[in-house]
């Protein structure tokens, strides 16, 4: 049987150190995934196993919520109570280079001294939904190295801050009041995914009606088996965090894990991610090059001989199924 070649057993000694825990493991294999290099898929399928027992945490709303201040002050709150954690922070792409712009890392920059609290700024790179593209592999190779927690906070830009509900077991959706339109940012679309609701700057005036505001909204949704809890915090104080820390638990609890504390859906979860990953394939498919066969159902919608849709699932299927339309 043939020796490892070199560069296998670098790759196999730095996945032990990450599952030691090794904060310059864990930063090194979260570049390897996210820049998609030779290594990338041997580094997700051999952590596969190591995935599904921290808690995934994501953060969105919209810009001017005090997302990062806020993260800072819960970080503290779960250092407190024992518990290690890591931090993916999707930041706004260099229009220059493309990487990050670290905002939000640098509201965090407290804990730099602290092993057990782990940040990583990713850049969006143009990518929607206010995540990036690899923010799900990021996520698994947090959850290989041991972490707790790890939080997921997202851009900043509204209401179209919905692919973080396909990567996290708790969403928690951050507004401010006197931001004019906040209710209508939160309602559509982000409120959906929001199984906590945070009126943050709870200092300033109108965080009392925001707040009544968002309960009224919610008590129109049809019933479901968690009762969205709306809080109201000040992250500078630090009031209502310590709320917050206890009802991203109630969820865990009652709707995430299982009694070992791994996640109760993992298949769910894991076929999510899929759909994501081929419509992701499909739109860089889309982008390459010439496709004769998308050209030619192109003409065809063109002409008006098929539908625009008929025209997608020829395209899906790889046939010309004339009975579509």
């Amino acid at each position: 049987m043939n020796a490892p070649e070199p560069a296998e057993r670098r790759i196999a000694g730095l996945l032990a150190e990450l599952r030691a825990g090794a904060p310059a493991a864990l930063a090194k294999a979260i570049t390897l995934v996210e820049n998609d290099g030779p290594w990338t898929a041997a580094i997700l399928q051999a952590i596969a196993a190591d995935v599904g027992g921290a808690q995934v945490i994501g953060v969105t709303g919209p810009p001017g919520a005090g997302k990062s201040t806020l993260i800072n002050a819960f970080i503290h709150e779960l250092r407190r109570r024992g518990k290690t954690v890591a931090v993916a922070a999707v930041d706004p792409s260099s229009p220059l280079s493309g990487g990050a712009i670290l905002g939000d890392r640098i509201r965090m920059t407290e804990h730099l001294g602290d092993a057990g609290v782990f940040v990583r700024s990713l850049s969006s790179r143009g990518h929607l939904g206010g995540l990036s593209a690899a923010t799900a592999q990021v996520v698994d190779v947090m959850e290989a190295s041991g972490r707790d927690v790890v939080i997921v906070e997202t851009v900043g830009a509204g209401q179209s801050e919905v692919e973080v509900a396909d990567i996290a077991d708790t969403k928690i959706v951050i507004g401010a009041p006197g931001q004019g339109d906040a209710i209508q940012a939160i309602k559509s679309g982000i409120l959906e995914i929001a199984d906590i609701l945070v009126v943050n700057k709870g200092d300033l005036p109108l965080a009392e009606q925001t707040a009544s505001e968002l309960r009224s909204m919610l008590a129109l949704r049809v019933a479901a088996d968690w009762a969205v809890p709306v809080l109201i915090t000040e992250a500078t104080t630090p009031r209502g965090i310590e709320a917050l820390a206890d009802a991203v638990d109630r969820h865990r609890l009652d709707h995430v894990a299982d009694a070992v504390g791994r996640r109760r859906d993992p298949l769910g979860r894991a076929r999510r991610l899929i759909a994501e990953a081929v419509a992701r394939e499909i739109r860089t498919r889309l982008r390459q090059g010439d496709d004769a066969r998308l050209s030619a159902l192109c003409d065809q919608v063109r002409r008006g001989e098929i539908s625009v849709d008929a025209a997608a699932r020829r395209w899906l299927d790889g046939g010309n199924n004339s009975s579509d339309t």
